[in-house]
């Protein structure tokens, strides 16, 4: 894991970083956090590729919506991220 080193306790680590991408890119992050992921970005040499990934993601895949889903994909999707919650609980138990 890459850490930033202002020396701060508030640096981003590449985790907290890739938690913080898609807010950061709907524009959402509060103005001291997305100055704190923008800081990370400029020192670290992964996160700005994986940032880069994510738009071209978005760009070829554009807006889905609920309705552009067909039932059995609807249907898939849901199991998916039930099977990635329930693994997610295994790992990080509370």
């Amino acid at each position: 894991m890459i850490r930033l080193t202002i020396g701060s306790r508030r640096d981003l680590v590449c985790q907290q970083a890739v938690e913080l991408v898609t807010d950061y890119l709907e524009g959402v992050l509060p103005r001291s956090q997305r100055r704190r992921f923008e800081a990370h970005l400029a020192g670290c040499p992964d996160c700005p590729e994986y940032l880069a990934q994510m738009r071209a993601i978005i760009a070829l895949a554009g807006s889905i919506t609920p309705d552009d889903l067909t039932p059995p994909m609807r249907s898939d999707l849901t199991s998916l991220y039930r099977r990635w919650q329930a693994d997610d609980a295994l790992d990080n138990p509370a």
